[in-house]
């Protein structure tokens, strides 16, 4: 059965249509109107292999806060809705992954229970049109949208390009890993019985 979902939503600040599958190849085409942001977004599709449809319209002669935020409110409900009931899945991915110069650790456990650490000091205020101090604004919506406790640590890093493209490509690779099937795993992977 496939793992898909599709959303919409349209607030007076944003407008986000979105279709993301989790058993995808790797296809990402993406339109927020935040040139880096759509770099990053593409990544995370290429290096999870998730197929994601994204077009968002947002007040961004304001500025990019609303339209970053609320793509992630956007992913992390379609990751929650996409990914059911959890059965057979591993629950936990992780990922420790480099980009040149930089290194960033992921961690994430799918449990419905949401948690987010970040540590993460970039050394400028913006990459191309997008704040960094974004960054954590979009991966606290994705987790508490999803349900996730996710912990991103930057180990290491000097160019803040390559510290950011690290952070999603981590991301990636461990939702990715959480997210796959085990055999041996005939429920949910809980002593309780229920994620």
């Amino acid at each position: 059965m496939a793992r898909s979902s599709e959303i919409t939503r349209k607030t007076k600040e944003t407008d986000i249509t979105l279709s993301l599958a989790l058993d995808g190849e790797g296809n990402g085409a993406v339109n927020t109107g935040i040139g880096f942001f759509d770099h990053m977004l593409e990544g995370f599709a290429k290096h999870g292999l998730f197929d994601l449809q994204l077009k968002v319209k947002g007040d961004l002669q304001v500025d990019a806060h609303h339209t970053v935020e609320d793509t992630g409110i956007v992913l992390g409900n379609a990751i929650r809705e996409a990914f059911g009931d959890k059965k057979g899945i591993k629950r936990y991915g992780s990922c420790i992954l480099p980009m040149d110069d930089a290194l960033c650790l992921c961690a994430l456990d799918l449990c419905g229970r949401p948690y987010f650490s970040y540590e993460c000091a970039f050394t400028t205020d913006r990459l191309g049109e997008m704040d960094t101090e974004l960054f954590r604004e979009f991966f606290y919506a994705v987790s508490y949208s999803a349900g996730m406790n996710l912990h991103l640590k930057m180990l290491s890093g000097i160019n803040n390009h390559h510290m950011a493209e690290a952070m999603f490509k981590a991301f990636a690779k461990a939702l990715d890993e959480a997210l796959c099937f085990d055999g041996r795993i005939k429920d949910v992977l809980s002593t309780k019985g229920s994620l």
